[in-house]
């Protein structure tokens, strides 16, 4: 199953196309200045054989080094088996658009990021056929920008920044950082930079953290994420005038129930169970009907 980091993590690149020129500066390798970027279709699957897809594809044109195929994967874990479907992708592209491919692969893991960035010899040990290099962008080598100017100088670089450091031990700095910048910022721009970073966190720990710093004025934040932020206030607000309503008239409140309610997010449902808790002889009378 795909996750949503997975998704976070090379779909930026469609919503910024421009944003692997300061990725590749960042990783030390100089493609020139970009003058066109065309998103083009990820799928890589031949006439009979197995479906395969690239995460996203991008052509790139330059003023000095001639245009090229960007292929770039999400990788969440060390996986031996895609060395040859990276050096497939790459073959593939190159015989389909005649241009020189490029794998980029961005990682949250840094054992994980280690691993895809090491160059991979494909052939006999006497003599590689092929030498599959990706350039890798990780918490090994992306910036840790907690730098609110430096931010605002370019937003989608340190969007993906942030989502390859989200597993760090402390992001509160880099998290803070962002939400400063972006108070500031366009609605329009605003928007999709706060879903792709709530995306990108996916069930890490700073998701959290990341919710609670977008609730604070949710005035700036109009975007799918803000709806459920308040939707999950009003739910939980809901919740805690039931558990009162219980506890006041002495009704006890099994795991299973504590759980059920706690685990609503419909706030109409728990209002519901707010007006049977009211009279209700047991926890278990507010389920009824449902």
């Amino acid at each position: 199953m795909v996750s949503s980091p997975h998704e976070a993590m090379h779909r930026i690149f469609q919503e910024y196309p421009g944003l692997f020129s300061g990725v590749s500066e960042v990783l030390g390798v100089d493609f020139g200045p970009l003058v066109g970027v065309t998103v083009l279709p990820t799928d890589l699957t031949e006439a009979r054989p197995v479906e395969r897809r690239v995460d996203t594809l991008l052509r790139v044109d330059t003023d000095t080094n001639g245009s090229y195929v960007l292929a770039i994967e999400s990788q969440g874990k060390k996986d031996p088996a895609k060395s040859a479907s990276w050096a497939y992708y790459l073959s593939f592209l190159h015989t389909k658009y005649r241009l020189p491919p490029v794998l980029l692969v961005v990682c949250q893991d840094r054992a994980t990021a280690e691993w895809a960035a090491r160059p991979v010899d494909i052939g006999p040990p006497r003599w590689a056929a092929l030498t599959l290099r990706p350039l890798v962008a990780g918490p090994h080598n992306m910036p840790v920008i907690t730098d609110t100017a430096e931010i605002r100088k370019d937003l989608a670089l340190a969007t993906l920044a942030l989502i390859t450091h989200g597993a760090d031990r402390d992001p509160d700095a880099i998290l803070k950082a962002m939400t400063t910048a972006l108070r500031d910022t366009p609605e329009d721009i605003k928007s999709p930079i706060v879903d792709l970073i709530s995306q990108g966190l996916g069930t890490l720990p700073a998701a959290a953290l990341w919710r609670k710093l977008v609730a604070v004025d949710l005035s700036f934040y109009k975007s799918p994420i803000s709806e459920e932020i308040r939707d999950e206030g009003r739910a939980q607000q809901a919740a805690r005038m039931l558990f009162l309503v219980l506890e006041r008239r002495g009704i006890y409140v099994t795991d299973e129930a504590r759980e059920r309610i706690t685990g609503c997010d419909d706030v109409g449902l728990l209002e519901q169970w707010h007006g049977r808790a009211i009279t209700a002889a047991s926890a278990e009378e507010i389920f009824e009907d449902e």
